[in-house]
């Protein structure tokens, strides 16, 4: 992955400052940077790369055939095949997936991002004009905003250009943006209308497809690893991943993290790791470590919100580890728990269309939460995470699928998730152990160990006053804390990312049905340390 920026309609265009905006986010790019500045030199497009698919070749800026430039952070999955079809009479200049993109806009305007089977953020600059877009669910970050005197800008991550806009706000996913047409909102999936989702249950379908996503996201010119947490979704990726590469004669280093050896993750990764054949990694972390962090973590993040803060500091401590042995890519269990349901609060839906609501809901705002935190956490060490859950061909075969026999019920013997398990549930040659495949839900800030949070809220306890929270909303009357923990992050937010705009883009994660706003899945009635096992 990379990080990108781009001004454009800036009569006073200082060429060196943009290069240092664009520095602030060398931590995505530390491989190649480069620009290119238009004709008239009011328009500029940068880029830090971080080199995955074509090593040699594969700088950025990269030309098209005629005056376009493009500068993109993500990975396109089918450019050997648009390559093979749509722009077969096009020749290329380098091996990497990123000039496809310039090639299909020379080709079709602004009419493709349909095409593009990936995650991406990228900008194509073509004189005065340009065109900047995201992808489908919002996995790679962008951000947007306009000074004083009208100019745009578009970058990354909201640190590059906070200071630099009037109004920053998050780029919206599946759209494209030019001058001329605003945001034009390019994917429309069936089934962001729940009341299509009525496609019956085929299990075989269901696991192809998972299947093939995860087969896709192994493209790459460097060491591919896995996030294995021990839970059904980054298992169930790690034992794919490992049957793919055991195929082609490769190894596949797996990698978990806990406070020490009795934390519910390491103690089922280790499992799986045994079991599925990887050279596996368990990496400990201390409170005082992960405290430590913190500020710097916020920074990377871009967030106040307490759950994506809980769950991003082991995962940026692992992340760490991982970079220092020289891997570049992991693939990871984000998504699954949005599109199947998989939150434990998810057993309080009222109905099967209130259920299928939500899943289409949470889905939507990935971008804020868990993508946010697979990219930033990772990408603060140069790390890319890749998500097959997300890929939009499985989404269009599991969102679809009708929420009777997605909707979890303890009453009728159906854990969450229940579909997905089933799809993967092979006597014959196991993908995992069974007591793993049919693992309660632990959400990843839980599963590193109880008292990483229990600590956590104790210690934010001690540092914010009875008087400073009487205070909260005085103090921040956009998203106001309700909690002394979140008072905590707000504070160290707002200290790094001041505007109201940064506050606003910032969406918190509660759960639904549920009596109190904990986003711990320990806060659930359904979780099994917190309540006695119903006979079902």
């Amino acid at each position: 992955m990379c990080g990108i920026l781009g001004v454009f309609d800036k009569k006073d265009l200082d060429v060196q400052q943009v290069q240092e905006l664009s520095k602030r986010m060398r931590h995505r790019g530390p491989d190649e940077q480069d620009f290119e500045l238009n004709e008239s030199k009011t328009g500029i497009i940068t880029h830090e790369r971080l080199a995955i698919v074509d090593l040699q070749t594969g700088k950025q800026p990269i030309k098209g055939t005629n005056n376009a430039y493009v500068v993109h952070n993500g990975e396109i999955y089918n450019h050997m095949k648009l390559k093979e079809t749509e722009l077969k009479d096009y020749s290329f200049s380098t091996k990497c997936d990123s000039e496809v993109i310039v090639k299909l806009y020379e080709k079709y305007g602004t009419d493709f991002c349909n095409l593009l089977d990936g995650v991406f953020g990228f900008i194509v600059m073509e004189g005065d004009d340009f065109m900047v877009a995201r992808d489908p669910i919002g996995i790679k970050p962008l951000y947007y905003g306009q000074d004083k005197t009208g100019a745009y800008y578009f970058s990354s991550e909201m640190k590059v250009i906070e200071d630099q806009v009037e109004k920053l706000e998050a780029f919206p996913p599946g759209h494209f943006f030019t001058k001329e047409t605003g945001f034009v909102k390019y994917y429309q999936p069936e089934w962001q209308d729940h009341e299509v989702c009525t496609e019956q249950l085929d299990l075989e379908q269901l696991r192809d497809g998972l299947i093939d996503a995860t087969k896709k996201r192994l493209m790459s010119d460097v060491p591919v690893g896995v996030l294995l947490s021990g839970g059904l979704d980054s298992s169930l990726i790690s034992s794919i991943t490992a049957r793919l590469l055991k195929e082609e004669g490769k190894e596949l280093h797996s990698f978990s993290v806990g406070l020490d050896e009795t934390a519910p993750d390491i103690i089922a990764a280790r499992e799986v790791a045994d079991f599925i054949g990887t050279t596996h990694h368990a990496i400990h972390f201390s409170f005082e470590e992960g405290l430590s962090i913190i500020d710097k973590l916020i920074w990377h993040l871009e967030t106040y919100d307490i759950t994506s803060i809980r769950a991003s500091t082991p995962m940026y401590i692992m992340s760490k580890y991982i970079t220092d042995m020289g891997i570049k890519v992991v693939l990871s269990g984000e998504g699954s728990d949005e599109i199947f349901g998989g939150y434990l609060y998810f057993h309080n839906a009222p109905s099967d269309e209130e259920f299928q609501k939500e899943t289409i809901r949470r889905v939507q705002l990935l971008s804020t939460a868990d993508c946010l935190r697979a990219d930033k956490s990772t990408m603060a060490w140069a790390l890319e995470a890749r998500v097959p859950f997300l890929d939009r061909n499985f989404l269009d075969v599991a969102m679809k699928i009708e929420p009777s026999v997605k909707r979890p019920s303890r009453l009728e013997g159906k854990i969450e998730k229940h579909i997905l398990r089933k799809a993967f549930d092979d006597k014959e040659t196991p993908w995992l152990p069974e007591h793993i495949l049919w693992r309660q839900k632990e959400q990843f800030s839980d599963g590193v160990g109880y008292s990483w949070i229990d600590d956590l809220v104790d210690h934010c306890a001690k540092q914010i006053s009875d008087e400073e929270m009487a205070q909260a909303a005085d103090l921040f009357p956009v998203n106001t804390p309700t909690s002394k923990e979140a008072m905590y992050m707000r504070k160290i937010f707002a200290k790094h990312f001041p505007s109201e705009s940064a506050a606003k883009t910032v969406k918190k994660w509660i759960p639904k049905w549920q009596e109190n706003e904990d986003p711990s899945g320990r806060a659930s009635t359904i979780h099994e340390k917190t309540t006695e096992a119903v006979e079902l």
